[in-house]
């Protein structure tokens, strides 16, 4: 089953790594059309027998610890793709027992080390390799590569990326939106950026900055995770180049106050254990998308920016997120523009090798359109 077989004259045997809201939102995508054929994998047999009483019939289900490497190939044999909405930890034990299968690999997430992992894995690989297929980083980086491309000279680009409740009503002005363990890591992870033409990392939650987009105030501070491979990409290309999470104003302060003051940097389970008990779930989000590139157009020192709010929507007469929808719309996407023969079918592809006006055109894309 190598990238190669992924034909759009067939229907795409497409296995799903892990069954929460991601994963749920990820097969009603894929099942909304005939060209996907979709298996679940899960170790919750309870959120398995949930998904398949939903879905009545449309998809297969595989009760599996995905730690069990031996298992995953069992898993992964006769699909064409591995969709992994697990984990980040369990990223090099999906993405290796994908590249011995010869099923392509599709994945969210944003912890660098994990992408890493994923990148030498591509090496030499029969099928194709697609990290970072989320919104941050994700599709992010599409946007950011598509203002950069209009630039003779480019001297700094911008992103800006915020997952929000709409109706913030705690000291923290945030609710629980998406995974825990993704949220310690971008705040507790150390951040790349390039800052006058060299590759550097720099501290998580520093660099704080307010800016306004249609009246409302934002603040802004350094995340892990968020470039995906942009660096690699522009390096020698642009003199600054940086992303930061978006927030209410006031969240940065108690944030560091808890991370740093309280020590709970080192100790992240406990730090799950208090934000999970203590912040709230909601499903009225908005997603929060400003980037922002200057340099040289025609011999004139320009900037053009990009600035979009995304909500929930109803799909299939059910209510989903923004951050459901925008996160599973961009693997979606991804797979399908690989399937379609606009992006490579082997080897690892990048988040900015993707056309933005293909992905936006794209059935799955156009969520964020």
């Amino acid at each position: 089953m190598t990238g190669s077989s992924m034909s759009n004259d067939q229907t795409t045997r497409s296995l799903i790594v892990g069954g929460g809201k991601i994963g749920e939102a990820i097969t009603a995508l894929l099942c909304g059309t005939n060209d996907y054929a979709v298996t679940i994998a899960d170790r919750d047999g309870q959120a398995l027998d949930r998904l398949k009483g939903t879905w009545n019939g449309k998809i297969s289900t595989r009760c599996l610890d995905v730690t069990d490497g031996r298992a995953m190939r069992e898993a992964i044999t006769g699909h064409d793709v591995v969709l992994n909405a697990g984990p980040f930890s369990l990223t090099p034990v999906v993405a290796e027992a994908a590249k011995d299968c010869g099923a392509g690999y599709f994945d969210l997430t944003e912890d660098v080390a994990s992408t890493r992992c994923v990148k030498g894995l591509s090496e030499g690989a029969g099928s194709v390799f697609v990290p970072q297929c989320g919104l941050a980083p994700g599709y992010i980086s599409i946007v950011a590569n598509d203002l950069a491309k209009r630039f003779d000279e480019i001297h700094e680009i911008r992103m800006r990326v915020g997952a929000l409740p709409q109706y913030p009503s705690n000291a923290l002005k945030y609710n629980m939106t998406w995974s825990t363990e993704g949220l310690i890591n971008e705040y507790c992870n150390p951040c790349e950026a390039i800052h006058e033409g060299e590759m550097r990392e720099v501290l998580p939650l520093e660099g704080l900055e307010e800016f306004a987009l249609d009246g409302v105030t934002y603040e802004a501070f350094n995340t892990s995770g968020g470039l995906g491979t942009l660096c690699e990409s522009y390096a020698g290309k642009v003199r600054d180049l940086n992303y930061k999470t978006v927030r209410y104003p006031g969240h940065n302060a108690i944030i560091k106050l808890l991370l740093n003051d309280l020590g709970l940097s080192s100790h992240r389970d406990l730090l799950k254990s208090v934000l999970e008990t203590s912040v709230p779930a909601t499903p009225q989000d908005v997603i929060v998308i400003f980037v922002t590139v200057s340099g040289m157009q025609n011999g004139r020192l320009t900037q053009e920016s990009y600035a979009k709010n995304v909500y929930g929507n109803e799909m299939g007469g059910q209510r989903w997120s923004a951050i459901q929808l925008t996160t599973a719309a961009g693997i979606c996407a991804m797979v399908d523009l690989v399937r379609d023969g606009s992006l490579p079918g082997q080897g690892l592809v990048k988040q900015e090798q993707a056309d933005l006006d293909l992905f936006l055109g794209n059935r799955f894309g156009r969520h964020y359109a």
